[in-house]
């Protein structure tokens, strides 16, 4: 049975990607951090391992793709409601984050996301699961 899950991303600047998301109120494990990456604790059992690109780089035979550039991944973040989502939002567009995309209102679900100092995107939703269609 599968218990956790950590997301590795590679970062440019190690001590600029934990400020930028110390500043979003996140914490990290420092039982799983040294110069070489940090432990984002996300939630409960889910971590983010913020990996400099030379370390990163060691997990693979495939090149680093740019976030900038391409789309290597989108990280979905629930909230508890449509405030929450833009608190959070705002928050990294103040601690240097840009914006892909604007908001977006589904009625059952409302949904914005910032991309992080790398480039990495983050998508921060929140849904009613009662209002939501039976089929997507």
């Amino acid at each position: 049975m599968l218990r956790e899950i950590f997301v590795n991303l590679p970062v440019k600047d190690l001590n600029k990607s934990r400020t930028f998301f110390k500043a979003l109120g996140l914490n990290f494990n420092p039982q799983f951090t040294n110069e070489k990456g940090a432990c984002l604790e996300i939630a409960p059992n889910i971590c983010a391992m913020l990996l400099v690109e030379p370390f990163f780089q060691g997990f693979t035979k495939l090149p680093i793709s740019d976030a900038r550039k391409t789309t290597e991944v989108l990280i979905a973040l629930s909230c508890d409601s449509r405030d929450e989502v833009n608190e959070l939002v705002g928050k990294a567009l103040a601690a240097g984050a840009t914006t892909p995309n604007a908001p977006q209102d589904h009625g059952f679900m409302f949904q914005h996301g910032f991309a992080d100092l790398d480039g990495h995107q983050w998508e921060v939703f929140w849904m009613d699961m009662a209002a939501a269609p039976a089929q997507m």
